[in-house]
């Protein structure tokens, strides 16, 4: 549960980051570094939730939904 949380609060703060990268690119017509910061802040957390959610499903700490399994299960027609 912890770390469904996590991944969650990741999320979050990715939408945050690209909204304030948004307000910066408006509020400074593209020519501050805001905007810059703002998408670079949004990429390293895009890296740190892969490597959290890769890390999770290798130790057996997140588990895949049933979707997955009935995908590999051939059908019976």
């Amino acid at each position: 549960m912890l770390a469904k949380t996590v991944i969650l609060i990741l999320l979050a703060a990715m939408v945050i980051s690209l909204g304030a990268a948004m307000f910066s690119m408006m509020r400074d017509k593209g020519r501050g570094t805001g905007t810059v910061k703002a998408l670079t802040y949004r990429v390293a957390i895009w890296a740190f939730l892969l490597l959290l959610i890769v890390a999770g499903l290798y130790t057996g700490i997140l588990k895949p939904g049933g979707s997955l399994q009935q995908a590999s299960v051939p059908s019976q027609q």
